[in-house]
């Protein structure tokens, strides 16, 4: 029974509700038509005043005031007209939408996001692979013969890295490019490509020529320690490029000759410190001199990569 007079009093409560709004629109609408009602049948005061209604929007914006007249719909309207913020009685206006094209750096911020989840993916996976690899690297020894061992017995996470190196540096070395403004009349990504091309080419034309020539000459331990240093060098400089990229591709106008120039040095530095490293051992190794070494450096080190510059130049200069 409480359930039952519970219903009939929300029930009734919900009609009056809905009706009552119902009832006093009604009434609005009966008291406007009976001002139209007077309006029409008055003197002829009130005959201006619906003349004057008849004309509202241009006398509302000619005159910054009217008076309020007694239609409640025409103080309506002029409440409007003298709004600060709203222009209903103005000249309408034409407003051209055009399309927006996307000239931002999306696809390198994809690039470099897969990058990064890249080296994510290593560290999580071959934890310590890089932690044997970063105690090597800063005690500036391969004494500890067990380590390095280790580290030879794991060719995957070093493929890897390896291969983190090669898209970072010929990255690097595209952005380097377009800074400079080398090669202009080529695209970005495809000088990219001209770069990978490269460094494929000439660490793995390197790895076959020391190979054969360890295994011919019967120095297969010395070639093998030199070939260590120089992929655990560049393992380390594209582990290092990768912040320098992010750095690169989204600068600071003032900053980004810094990043650059910064850059550049440690590059330097990495190199010298691989050829300090390299000789040390080799020496250890076998009786070589420092002129030996040097005359190694231009022969297999830096007239392979003249002669590729060369000749990518003047691929480049023909396809352009």
């Amino acid at each position: 029974m409480c359930n039952i007079k519970l219903v009939n009093k929300n029930l009734f409560v919900f009609i009056s509700a809905f009706l009552l709004p119902l009832w006093l629109l009604a009434q609005v609408g009966a008291t406007s038509l009976d001002d139209g009602r007077d309006t029409t049948n008055s003197s002829g005061s009130n005959q201006k005043q619906r003349d004057s209604f008849n004309v509202i929007p241009d006398s509302l914006i000619k005159i910054p005031y009217l008076k309020v007249g007694e239609n409640k719909l025409f103080n309506f309207q002029l409440q409007l007209a003298r709004h600060p913020y709203f222009n209903f009685f103005g000249k309408p206006l034409l407003l051209v939408i055009q399309e927006k094209t996307a000239n931002g750096n999306e696809s390198f911020f994809y690039l470099l996001l897969v990058l990064f989840f890249y080296f994510a993916l290593i560290r999580l996976v071959f934890a310590k692979y890089l932690g044997d690899l970063f105690t090597l690297f800063f005690r500036a020894t391969l004494r500890q013969q067990q380590l390095r061992e280790q580290l030879l017995q794991s060719p995957l996470p070093s493929l890897f890295l390896n291969s983190l190196f090669v898209l970072t540096a010929s990255l690097y070395a595209s952005l380097i490019f377009k800074y400079y403004k080398l090669m202009a009349g080529i695209d970005f990504w495809r000088l990219w490509v001209y770069g990978l091309g490269v460094l494929v080419i000439v660490y793995t034309g390197k790895f076959i020529i020391l190979k054969t020539l360890g295994w011919v000459l019967k120095i297969d331990r010395v070639t093998d320690i030199y070939l260590f240093v120089v992929f655990m060098m560049n393992k380390m400089a594209g582990i290092f490029l990768l912040p320098v990229l992010l750095f690169m591709a989204f600068p600071e106008a003032n900053l980004l000759p810094l990043v650059i120039t910064l850059s550049l040095f440690v590059l330097v530095l990495l190199l010298g410190y691989r050829l300090i490293v390299s000789f040390r051992l080799i020496r250890g190794e076998i009786k070589v001199n420092l002129f030996h070494f040097f005359l190694y450096l231009c022969a297999f080190e830096i007239a392979p990569l003249m002669l590729i510059y060369k000749a990518l130049i003047k691929f480049l200069e023909r396809s352009i």
